[in-house]
């Protein structure tokens, strides 16, 4: 400015000059005088800025939620976890979960070590029960999850029975108590179990039919089974789900209808109207040739049987594949339909992953549990299947065209967060117990529930390298602006959910296996990896708060205090 108070420069070219110049640059520019302060300030000048400096795509929109460019310049640069607070080294072998309570107030952890460990999450994190399994003749600990209300948690395992054989079990711990109220056995054990309701958990069993074929039971399990009266059921059959091609199905979780339409972030998917190539709508009333083989089809299937079975002809075909297709045969007509249509707001979903080419778990089925089905009351075997039902139909089908290594659900329940290892494009199985190569590159892809399509722009920047016949489950977490992420390249990852971005790689010695949000304070994000170590991370911002001094208490006058002291 003059010496009378007048700009010496116009706006429009102080503008120009400080979109050449970095956000920093810009602050630090807008302290000189009133009229910088004010272009320093200006919102198309911090909307190129944003755009610039997180390179995200011109045609994503600002959140719908932020109020300014800058204050969402602020919030993606101070508001997320990337700050090393705290490292907890009480587990003496690889960390392999973490789960926190809904309250936010506890978390607990599995290790290898063999112990489900509970902790208080304050300011600063401290120990408060310790879980020894292998009294119960477990190997490890792998999985847990808090009920609603905080008062029970799930601890799933690794059991070793007789002769060497595993399988897995799950454990319902008091968390008022830290008794052990009851255990349920798990088959395969990377079913891991999750909450239904309060007092009710789901656990799986497999029932070999043939070499590649099986069938997997999914149970709903009372947490307390120490009841009085005989006539009382501690378990139901939920469902009975035939396995093809040595697929089995694992890595169960409930999303809750009743929440979809409230989202916390209403994410794009795509043109209303176009289905996505990846799920397919088994309760629909068209059905595509693939999953109707035809009446020509099923005659010739059952000639050609027959003439095996009478020793007339000889198999064309591989051992595994007449398996697979006797099976199917088999299933026809025996099998309880899907339920038609979208989810009601009273139901809940089943999510889990499977397989129909190979035992790679490629897809991931959907099953709706209708009201009525979310008590042990009933009959034992479930209800509502006929004589000759032996198994249940999936409602839906998402095919992810490679490995999945990781689920999980948005706070809201809406959105399912897939991590997948894809197969190389337009590769077929030709063997069930050969899957193609994997990737290592981790694709991160979205599926909105309500409306069953797949939201555009998956997220990339993870990677793993073990391959298929050693590749093990990564956990994620969503809170509500941001998703994260464990690798196998000794790092965590944090993207925000709206643009699509990498916002922070949060580092470790080992691979990072878990990661999950504080569920009441999304700045709050701990890891977990095979270093043997739990990180907690906070935002700048947080730090920041957390660090200033405080204000010294100031002294009280004389008499105040001499009137505190009589009695």
């Amino acid at each position: 400015m003059d010496e009378g108070g007048a700009p010496l420069l116009p706006d429009s070219l102080v503008y120009q000059i400080f979109l050449s110049l970095g956000p920093a640059d810009v602050l630090a520019a807008g302290l000189v005088c009133r009229q910088w302060q004010a272009v320093s300030r200006d919102e198309f000048l911090w909307r190129e800025q944003f755009y610039r400096y997180y390179q995200v795509a011109r045609d994503v929109p600002r959140h719908p939620a932020a109020t300014s460019w800058l204050e969402e310049f602020r919030r993606l640069y101070d508001a997320v976890p990337c700050v090393e607070v705290q490292t907890l080294r009480e587990h003496s072998d690889q960390v392999l979960h973490l789960s926190f309570s809904h309250s936010g107030g506890q978390f607990a952890s599995c290790s290898k070590d063999c112990t489900v460990k509970i902790w208080s999450n304050d300011l600063s994190i401290s120990l408060i029960h310790s879980a020894d399994m292998r009294p119960y003749n477990w190997s490890y600990t792998q999985f847990s999850q808090f009920n609603q209300d905080d008062s029970l948690l799930l601890a799933s395992g690794v059991f070793l029975g007789p002769h060497n054989s595993s399988s897995g079990e799950i454990a319902v711990i008091s968390l008022d108590t830290f008794a052990l109220l009851s255990r349920v056995r798990n088959k395969p054990y990377d079913v891991f179990g999750c909450w239904l309701t309060d007092t009710s958990l789901i656990s799986g069993n497999l029932h070999r039919i043939g070499d590649i074929t099986s069938c997997s039971v999914l149970w709903l399990n009372n947490a307390f089974q120490d009841v009085e009266s005989e006539n009382v059921n501690v378990v139901k059959r939920l469902f009975k789900i035939q396995n093809l091609n040595a697929s089995t199905i694992r890595t169960v979780m409930v999303a809750d209808c009743s929440r979809f339409d409230s989202p916390d972030l209403l994410l794009d998917a795509g043109t209303p109207g176009t289905d996505s190539s990846r799920i397919f709508d088994l309760g629909g009333d068209a059905e595509d040739e693939e999953s109707d083989p035809g009446p020509a089809r099923t005659k010739g299937l059952r000639r050609l049987l027959d003439g095996l079975l009478e020793g007339r002809a000889q198999p064309l075909l591989p051992e595994s594949t007449l398996e697979t297709k006797v099976a199917e045969l088999l299933a026809q007509g025996h099998t309880k339909p899907p339920e038609q249509g979208r989810a009601a707001a009273g139901n809940k979903l089943l999510i889990f992953t499977t397989g129909s080419l190979t035992y790679s778990p490629h897809q991931i089925g959907i099953k709706q549990i209708l009201p009525h089905q979310m008590t042990t009351a009933g009959p034992v075997l479930g209800e509502g299947r006929g004589s000759d039902a032996f198994f249940d139909a999936l409602d839906h089908v998402i095919d992810v065209h490679g490995h999945i290594i990781g689920m999980g659900l948005s706070p809201d329940n809406r959105y399912l967060y897939v991590n997948s290892r894809a197969w190389p494009s337009g590769s077929v199985v030709a063997d069930p117990m050969q899957p193609p190569p994997i990737a290592e590159e981790i694709d991160l892809l979205v599926f909105d529930l309500k409306t069953m399509r797949e939201v555009k722009r998956a997220l990339r920047a993870h990677r793993a390298y073990t391959p298929n016949d050693e590749c093990f489950f990564i956990f994620l977490d969503v809170s509500r602006d941001f998703v994260a992420s464990g690798a196998e390249d000794r790092h965590g990852y944090i993207w925000d959910r709206h643009y699509n971005i990498c916002l922070a790689k949060l580092r470790h010695q080992d691979v990072v296996n878990s990661v999950v949000f504080s569920p009441q304070e999304q700045e709050l994000l701990l890891t977990a990896s095979d270093d043997a170590t739990i990180k907690a991370w906070r935002s700048p911002r947080t730090v920041r708060v957390l660090q200033a001094p405080r204000p010294r208490p100031r002294p009280r006058p004389f008499f105040s205090w001499f009137a505190s002291q009589k009695r």
